[in-house]
């Protein structure tokens, strides 16, 4: 399954594996990201479902081995050995809609080499891009203060998968449904439409536009009122068609959309009128290259709507468009024996921690909320029943205990030998869940604007391996 979108240096670290024997040799890669976009308090993981599915059908096909031997730089036993490549390895993963801090593994491989460095870049493509998404959309939903948001944004998006994928991953950040109908037939989440400016235009009049819609789907119409004048075209022609064409039919629903203008004050106006004329159960739609930003300033000035549709800001993520996740090698095992790596740099924020490791959220006992979280060794045990004293990996001199705790592990396993043991939630219940992980956090940690740094913190076994390390090497 695409096995040839990768990036070239894998298949030329793994040709020189091979050629040196190393095929069959073990690491451990952590899969983690540094920053967090938009500046926020936290991100929510997402693509592990589309992860599962590369891995479970990852394979080179025929014409993949023809074109490597046409390169005439492979030796045919290489070939053959990617022909009949499969994933035999164990993977550990944080579910998907977990929230998620920089630095903390979120995703662990454990394979012969070759396979784990050949997965890089399709499993950092799948985490970041729909990772990416749903913090964003959830950023957007938790500024609309309980309205919908529907996901607009195909038609700006990076290619036919950012559509698709990205829809999903908006769903699982709090979006009530998407644009794109391919998602409702994949995925089973709920598709959404309107009508362009080119659909009213097309008639020789607004009225016989809406009309005609109003006629073909009664149930939920919803009119785009703003192709000529909101106020004194759009909004008549709508009203007319509510009274004329869908109450006798003994419908009372549907809404009308604005796509551009002054939101707030077209809103308000537009929810004057309809209420003055009796039509209380006709909702309001904005769109408008709206965002998290955007959607705060529109409500805070008064607007009267009950949904929004946001686009290419949410489905580009176009303020923050990046989630930095990396892969790197953690761990080696020799002779049977588990070695711990870490890669030093002279930028401290890309040196990274050694060893295989456990992530665990502290949460307070009684109100249930995140409070920290702690990344041990492999071999650690915590005890809930003794207190738990954590420090700041730089600033260590600023400690905390906790008395009143509980502990949650966070990564489960998803692969074991190459064979899935984990089941992938309904995407329903992903959204369900991502929505409850939000809600364990503080509100300081919630802020769009300088927010409360969430911890993560190192044990004192594993940041001593750490200083170990980084003492050995640069000694040596």
């Amino acid at each position: 399954m695409k096995a040839l979108v990768t990036d070239l240096y894998e298949i030329a670290m793994s040709y020189v594996y091979f050629k040196n024997h190393k095929e069959n040799e073990e690491a451990y890669f952590d899969i983690f990201f540094r920053k967090i976009p938009d500046n926020g308090g936290y991100v929510i993981s997402a693509g592990l479902s589309s992860i599962i599915d590369y891995i479970n059908n990852y394979k080179f096909e025929k014409d993949d081995i023809a074109f490597l031997r046409s390169q005439g730089i492979y030796s045919e036993d290489f070939l053959k050995y990617l022909e009949d490549l499969r994933f035999t390895g164990t993977i550990y993963a944080v579910p998907e809609g977990t929230v998620i801090f920089p630095y903390e593994p979120v995703i662990v491989v454990k394979a012969p080499i070759i396979e784990a460095q050949l997965l890089e870049t399709y499993m950092l493509m799948l985490f970041n891009h729909q990772s990416l998404i749903a913090t964003k959309a959830n950023r957007v939903v938790r500024a609309s203060l309980g309205r919908s948001i529907t996901e607009f944004g195909a038609r700006r998006a990076h290619g036919e998968s950012a559509a698709v994928l990205g829809a999903r991953a908006a769903y699982i950040g709090g979006c009530i449904g998407t644009s794109v109908v391919e998602d409702e037939k994949l995925f089973g989440i709920k598709s959404f439409g309107t009508m362009a400016h080119s659909y009213v235009q097309s008639f020789d009049n607004e009225y016989e536009a809406f009309k005609a819609f109003a006629i073909c789907y009664p149930n939920g119409a919803s009119f785009l009122i703003d192709t000529y004048d909101v106020l004194k075209s759009g909004l008549p022609n709508a009203m007319r068609v509510f009274k004329e064409v869908l109450e006798p039919m003994g419908i009372k629903s549907g809404s009308v959309r604005i796509d551009s203008g002054d939101l707030s004050y077209l809103s308000g106006e537009v929810r004057k009128i309809l209420d003055k004329n009796n039509l209380q159960y006709v909702k309001i739609m904005l769109t408008n290259s709206l965002d998290e930003y955007s959607i705060s300033e529109i409500i805070h000035n008064g607007a009267q709507v009950d949904l929004f549709g946001v686009g290419e800001r949410l489905i580009t993520s176009s303020a923050s468009p990046v989630l930095d996740g990396v892969y790197k090698m953690c761990a080696t095992i020799k002779n049977g024996v588990i070695i711990p790596e870490m890669k030093i740099s002279a930028s401290p924020a890309k040196t990274t921690n050694p060893g295989v490791k456990k992530v665990y959220r502290i949460y307070d006992k009684e109100t249930g909320k995140a409070e920290a979280d702690l990344i041990t060794t492999y071999d650690e045990i915590l005890d809930e029943t003794k207190p738990l004293t954590i420090f700041d990996p730089v600033f260590t001199y600023k400690e905390k205990t906790y008395t009143s705790y509980k502990l949650r592990e966070l990564m489960v396993p998803i692969f074991v030998d190459g064979k899935q043991v984990y089941t992938v939630p309904k995407i329903q219940d992903i959204r369900s869940y991502a929505l409850n992980e939000v809600n364990t956090l503080w509100p300081e940690v919630l802020r769009f604007t300088n927010p409360h740094n969430y911890y993560v913190d190192l044990s004192k076994k594993l940041f001593d391996l750490k200083n170990e390390i980084i003492k050995k090497e640069l000694h040596e």
